[in-house]
């Protein structure tokens, strides 16, 4: 898949834009509400992120019965990361790109079509030694992209969407906790998300997912527990 560029003009050397996304807006159908999942737990029905994320996305269902979901996988169909020749392939001008250049940037085009085609995103993974996985983060570096995602000033492109982050993390880390200053796998998506233009920005934190794996609570107890948020959120 490939991206609609408008207004491509080289700047310098390396500095270029793909001009705004003006005329994406003409090919988006407006008519039918579209949410984005983005699943990243390799752990399948084990999994407290996946669950959780199961239970809000019912409840959005509920709010949007003509809702269309696009699920993008990242424990099913991982996603390469970063590599040199990928990075030259970002670091040409689009009009100057070879058919390899092109096939390099295939699939970050892809990943990012997906994105400015929702109105809504849900980012659901747990938490690894504090921060997101790594699938979650080469997801990240495929889809911020200047001139596309991210203006040349640093501006973020993709204003007015939504996004909820669904995020499952063994112990407590939030406001209060001796630990607090370790919460960094929500924060830095909060971050990220702002960088590219997405400001309305809900969190849900399944903390002590480990008390699930120990017995100490059943999954559709440890998920109950956040169905309130859920519902408010959603009807946000």
């Amino acid at each position: 898949m490939r991206l609609n560029y408008s207004s491509i003009k080289a700047a310098a050397a390396v500095s270029f834009t793909f001009g705004t996304l003006a005329d994406f807006a003409d090919h988006k159908e407006n008519t039918v509400t579209k949410l984005l999942l983005v699943e990243t737990s390799p752990r399948g029905d084990a999994s407290v992120s996946r669950n959780l994320t199961q239970r809000y996305v019912g409840e959005w269902r509920d709010k949007n019965p003509d809702g269309r979901i696009v699920v993008r996988d990242l424990a099913r169909d991982a996603l390469p990361h970063v590599t040199m020749p990928w990075l030259a392939a970002y670091f040409t001008a689009p009009f100057e790109q070879t058919p390899e250049m092109k096939g390099q940037l295939g699939l970050s085009d892809e990943l990012i079509q997906e994105l400015l085609e929702a109105d809504e995103l849900i980012i659901s993974t747990p938490v690894y030694n504090y921060n997101i996985p790594a699938s979650l983060k080469a997801w990240i570096d495929h889809i911020v992209r200047k001139g596309i995602t991210l203006g040349m000033d640093g501006s973020g492109l993709l204003t007015g969407k939504k996004a909820t982050i669904v995020i499952a993390s063994g112990g407590f880390y939030s406001e209060g906790s001796p630990v607090a200053d370790r919460n960094i796998a929500p924060q830095y998506l909060k971050l990220i998300l702002n960088v590219i233009g997405i400001t309305d920005i809900r969190v849900i934190h399944g903390e002590g997912a480990k008390l699930v794996d120990l017995g100490e609570t059943t999954m559709l107890e440890f998920v109950e527990r956040h169905a309130g948020q859920m519902r408010q959120v959603v009807n946000a």
